[in-house]
């Protein structure tokens, strides 16, 4: 998979970084965000997966992470185990995705190219450590995770994070649940950080589909004190034929003690992508998102301002076995 952009911001940011932006974060410039191959071998009853590449996208989710330098390039690598006999059970082990969140790391599989606040802010990228999955009769699937924290292959601390998954599936619906929790301060167990992570999308049909997604989060930490964030994000995808389609998103995100993004404030939020797929190998975006806070935040020249617009091209071409 190859993902590249390019990209103009209306503030011409002195320092040529989109502010609250993740994997587009360069300004007024094209860029390589994702270069990745894919080796998956499903279990029977071994498997494994391993998500190998290079680019900002990788730099930028490893950016915190105390771990080898040399797994920067990795950005999935686990080994599973799913018998028979186990009638559906699974056991995975190494370094995985997150569950929470509306979106995922590689933009094809997004509606829209840009990744939310919520993605970029309020949740984990990555876990190292191990996962289960279960179903439970015919619409449910559960699982328990405990890994070493969020975006860490080396644990900050000698604690745990437990996460709790599950996921309701109907005709039409899938009302997905994930909650977080575990010592997240470095160097030590006290204070926990929780996170709760609900996503319910609705496909209407074979080209009409909504989703709505909401995070909250708190941080406790060692000495008396805890911050909070927490967001809502709505988005839908409408398909025009094959080839055509567009998405609009629009979501709310308080940070309010500037934990996540270093400020204390309320963002607001509105993309709209516009997608053109000439074949099935290829995909190309057209986006306007603009950002709006209520604090001074966004770099406008060598100044700040209250407001983000930007627009981007970003094309991505996708290569493996059909299915």
């Amino acid at each position: 998979m190859l993902d590249g952009y390019t990209d103009g911001n209306f503030n011409e940011p002195a320092s040529g970084y989109n502010q609250l932006q993740n994997f587009d974060l360069r300004a007024d410039t094209a860029h390589l965000s994702l270069a990745k191959i894919t080796i998956d071998h499903q279990p029977g009853p071994f498997g494994f997966h391993i998500d190998a590449g290079y680019g900002q996208t990788l730099d930028y989710i490893h950016a915190s992470d105390p771990g080898p330098n040399g797994m920067k390039y990795i950005e999935q690598a686990y080994v599973s185990l799913k018998p028979k006999s186990w009638k559906g059970f699974q056991i995975d082990f190494g370094k995985f995705v997150t569950s929470a969140g509306a979106e995922v790391i590689e933009a094809y599989s997004n509606w829209n190219y840009s990744r939310s606040l919520l993605f970029a802010w309020a949740i984990p990228y990555y876990h190292m450590g191990l996962r289960t999955s279960f179903p439970i009769g015919k619409n449910f699937t559960g699982g328990v995770q405990v890994v070493n924290g969020w975006n860490n292959e080396v644990d900050n601390n000698s604690g745990k994070t437990v996460g709790l998954v599950g996921a309701y599936n109907w005709k039409k619906v899938t009302w997905s649940n994930n909650f977080y929790t575990g010592p997240e301060n470095l160097h030590t167990d006290k204070g926990f950080r929780n996170l709760y992570d609900t996503t319910v999308q609705y496909n209407q049909d074979d080209n009409t589909s909504y989703y709505v997604n909401y995070d909250y989060g708190r941080n406790k930490y060692a000495t008396p004190g805890a911050a909070q964030w927490t967001g809502i994000a709505f988005a839908a995808r409408r398909a025009i034929g094959k080839k055509y389609a567009f998405a609009p998103r629009i979501e709310f995100f308080d940070d309010f003690d500037g934990f996540t993004t270093g400020t204390a404030q309320h963002v607001t939020e509105f993309t709209l992508t516009g997608e053109y797929k000439p074949n099935s190998w290829l995909v190309s975006r057209l986006e306007f998102r603009d950002d709006l806070s209520n604090k001074d935040f966004f770099q406008a020249g060598n100044t700040y301002n209250k407001n983000q617009a930007t627009v981007l091209l970003g094309m991505m071409a996708y290569f493996g076995p059909k299915k």
